[in-house]
């Protein structure tokens, strides 16, 4: 062999080398993190064995004799497979993700200090009942045992590696009680409700007179889409299903608002992209009048930001004996680093959940002077406090946080919450900063027979507000509203108001739970929940909030259901269809409206497409690509003009009502583009314009013929890692993302996949897992989650459920011990 070749094959040769030596070392160090799932172990701190059986999915089901037992096991099977994404949560919730990642997290840092999520929490703790915090700190023993028995970083999981080489992560700390409380305040804010909205009518002010910001928050379209709860009232201090005849009341008028806020915008997101218009849920229970069973069928799946792994996690706890000291007999949705099912069922009952949206968040404009600001006419003392954030790789920071009566002083950490005219400072009001029993709440579900039960454990859950549905397997279908709802002197919550006056405060005690909407039985034979409103105002009077989802989810369901009801009985398999529904709710507005436009040029073959369009969003419809493309073309012509960036449209719902009003008033100055000279447009040349926009933008990213557009190439879902995914380095990022998935539905279809116009189409909302729970026999019951069991990259079940869920396939949620058992492909044992 010549001497250039020999010297390049020695060189592959050791290239190769290098290249194995090194994926072995990586193997190694992946493998390892992997948790022992057979055989048994010794966990310290049991008072009896424990049985853990794992399904080919890695889902376990656990069982114990008692009740703290129980959760610790659950504690340690957490911190088996989701420790790293707990400690990621723990650091964030905190406001110390800096210790991990440096001065890239220090914003998210100083937000989060300034709002004192932990601090809240720690707050909570000792006013929770005592059998709850026995859980906690069961459940935290199960953590620390399995800590105890992993003492290497790089043991844990790959991610504790990658931090080692650059210098941060250090060894864990132990679980407490307290980080399982902190992560219930970063659901809360996400589920927060309508603060964006809030925001969003301050930003819109800055550049349009208050009328036409109204024009873009309608009201809710109370007489083509159904509120949840059709009849009933207040009547003599409680909401009554059957009241006597009421006499006729009208709504409040509004009071005056000050003046809006000028520039605001979003708080930090912990679980969503920040795009909130995309965060929901639908929920639905059919009565056994309808099923072919005899019994109940409820169904469930939250919508939130896609996120690897899941934020779910599928288990089971089973008393082995059912009694008053271990009551617990649960499978369902978990969430790692918190004790309990958050969504399932028990062996009695059922229940799912939505976010009911009120308004539980107000923005105050506050007059601030050196350490003091003014209030009802006296200048008062600022509470004021000192944070120490730790940087890795950089000095500690010390954040000066300042509250007022109201809450913090957001505007001084969130540099773009900034205030207007006489205000010089913003603080944030939230009902999830005051200590609350959630906590209590989740047991109560966890451990509930029957309705009378399952209402007293939802009297607990304050944050965050959700609907809760509910069915039994005596046949019994309800709804409960709960949640610690404010009550205002003033106002309506939908704008930023003056906090120095004192008009708009909040009074002492919430809505009472007793007069919150709460339906048994309805004479419909089936409830259905999708973020719309819970009741028609006119008669009921405590204000909830005034900005609903607009309908298009929830009368989609209940049209579906009323079809399904004419067709015969009702099975699992017609709920599973329901929630994969992808009609568009929009398209029977919009589409008349572009055909009837003069269009010239190649765009009208594409819109030919629209009119043989069935208006589902499947993964080959050409339509679809098209519609959509249209959608997004023709908000951005119609708005970014007239607004602020941080006010522009996102896409879904709201804008379905705002742009059916406009397509009324064809010389609204909405149409108008400010930016062209000399000439007013009218809805017709945005209408033409946006075609032809949409057409230019498919042919360059699809090709020239439209028949073979598709919807799926344009709607992807990539499945990003919610710390390291999003590193910016791409061979780091490459081992812990995954997809693209291919996904049908869209903004606002029962299977609701979002995606936000300013952007594009990927998909940045999801429903998170699904669930159908069927009453008659609990073990035909049907989940999916959005990726896997595991948090350890490259485990076979970090992300087997993907494809699955994608597709709108379910697996089966068995619960039953006989069931379980035949199902398991590993059983470990865990000694005292």
């Amino acid at each position: 062999m010549p001497w250039p070749l020999r010297w390049f094959a020695r060189v592959v040769i050791v290239l190769l080398a290098l290249a194995v030596v090194l994926a072995g070392v990586f193997v190694y160090t992946v493998r390892r993190s992997f948790p022992q799932v057979d055989g048994s172990l010794r966990l310290p701190g049991l008072s009896g064995s424990v049985e853990i059986y794992r399904d080919k999915s890695g889902i376990p089901h656990i069982y114990a004799d008692t009740a703290a037992d129980l959760f610790m096991a659950q504690g340690f099977v957490h911190a088996q497979d989701r420790f790293y994404e707990m400690d990621f949560r723990r650091h964030l919730t905190a406001g110390r993700l800096s210790e991990l990642y440096g001065e890239a997290t220090l914003d998210n840092d100083k937000a989060l200090r300034t709002m004192g999520w932990r601090r809240v929490a720690e707050q909570e703790l000792p006013e929770l009942a005592q059998e709850t915090r026995d859980y906690l700190a069961a459940y935290a023993k199960g953590v620390n045992a399995w800590l105890s028995a992993n003492p290497n970083a790089s043991d844990r999981s790959l991610e504790y590696s990658l931090l080692k080489l650059q210098g941060s992560g250090g060894k864990p700390e132990k679980w407490t009680p307290v980080d399982s409380l902190a992560w219930l305040k970063a659901m809360a804010w996400d589920l927060r409700t309508n603060m964006e909205d809030e925001i969003d009518r301050a930003l819109a002010a800055t550049k349009l007179p208050r009328e036409r910001v109204e024009q873009l928050w309608p009201g809710y379209p109370y007489d083509r889409h159904a509120p949840i709860v059709n009849e009933g009232g207040i009547r003599q201090g409680r909401f009554e299903q059957h009241p006597e005849p009421p006499p006729t009341q009208q709504n409040a008028t509004r009071r005056a608002l000050a003046q809006a806020a000028k520039t605001l915008s979003n708080i930090p997101s912990t679980m969503s992209s920040g795009d909130l218009a995309g965060i929901g849920s639908n929920s639905w229970v059919i009565s056994g009048e309808y099923t072919a069973s005899g019994k109940p069928l409820l169904a469930n799946d939250p919508h939130l930001s896609p996120q690897m792994p899941s934020v779910w996690y599928q288990a089971g706890l089973h008393c082995r004996k059912v009694s008053e000291e271990c009551p617990y007999d649960v499978t369902g949705f978990t969430f790692s680093g918190v004790p309990g099912v958050i969504i399932g069922h028990t062996d009695k009952i059922a229940w799912g959940f939505t976010n009911l949206g009120p308004d539980v968040a107000d923005l105050f404009l506050e007059q601030v002077e050196g350490d003091a600001y003014l209030y009802k006419g006296q200048q008062l003392p600022l509470d004021v406090r000192e944070e120490k954030i730790k940087v890795a790789g950089g000095k500690t920071v010390t954040l000066t946080v300042r509250s007022t009566v109201h809450g913090p002083l957001i505007n001084e950490v969130i540099p773009s919450a900034k205030p207007s005219g006489e205000a010089n400072a913003v603080a944030l009001q939230w009902t999830a900063l005051t200590p609350g029993r959630t906590a209590d709440a989740l047991f109560a579900l966890n451990r509930a027979k029957d309705w009378d039960e399952f209402k007293a454990a939802a009297a607990l859950f304050e944050v965050p507000a959700q609907n809760l549905i509910y069915a039994d397997t005596s046949g019994k279908i309800g709804y409960q509203a709960p949640g610690r709802i404010p009550v205002r002197e003033n106002g309506d919550g939908t704008w930023p108001v003056p906090g120095w006056t004192g008009e708009y405060d909040w009074k002492p005690a919430p809505i009472p739970y007793d007069q919150l909407p709460s339906i048994e039985d309805p004479a419909d034979g089936f409830i259905v929940t999708a973020n719309n409103a819970v009741i028609d105002p006119s008669r009921y009077q405590p204000l909830l909030t005034q900005d609903w989802s607009y309908g298009y989810r929830s009368e989609r369901i209940r049209t579906l259901i009323r079809e399904a009801i004419k067709k015969g009985p009702i099975d699992a398999a017609t709920m599973a269809r329901i929630q994969q529904d992808t009609h568009n709710g929009f398209a029977d507005t919009l589409v008349p409206a572009l055909l009837k436009v003069d269009l010239a040029g190649p765009a009208v073959q594409a819109r030919d497409l629209l009119k043989s369009w069935d208006r589902s969003q499947s993964l080959d419809s050409a339509a679809a690509a098209y519609f959509n493309a249209v959608w997004r073309q023709l908000l951005i012509l119609t708005f970014n003009d007239d607004l602020p960036e941080g006010a522009r449209p996102t896409g879904g719902d709201r804008w379905y009502e705002v742009v059916r009003r406009l397509l009324d008033a064809p010389d609204d100055p909405f149409w108008d583009d400010v930016t062209t000279k000399n000439y007013t447009e009218t809805r017709d040349d945005i209408l033409r314009q946006a075609m032809a926009s949409a057409h230019q933008e498919l042919a360059d990213r699809l090709g020239e013929d439209v028949r073979a557009w598709r919807w799926g190439d344009l709607h992807t879902l990539e499945l990003v890692n919610g710390s390291l995914g999003t590193s910016g380095i791409a061979p780091i990022e490459a081992l812990f993302n995954r997809g693209p998935l291919k996904v049908p539905g869209g903004k606002d279809a029962v299977n609701a996949t979002g995606w936000n116009v300013q952007n594009g189409y990927e998909i940045t909302a999801v429903p998170s897992m699904r669930m159908v729970v069927d009453l008659a026999d609990l073990d035909k019951s049907q989940w999916i989650n959005l990726t896997g069991a595991s948090g350890h990259a490259y485990h076979e079940n970090y992300w087997d459920q993907a494809e699955a869920w994608a597709r709108g396939d379910l697996m089966p949620m068995y619960s039953s011990e006989a069931a379980v058992k035949k199902a398991a492909a590993h059983t470990l044992k865990l000694n005292p």
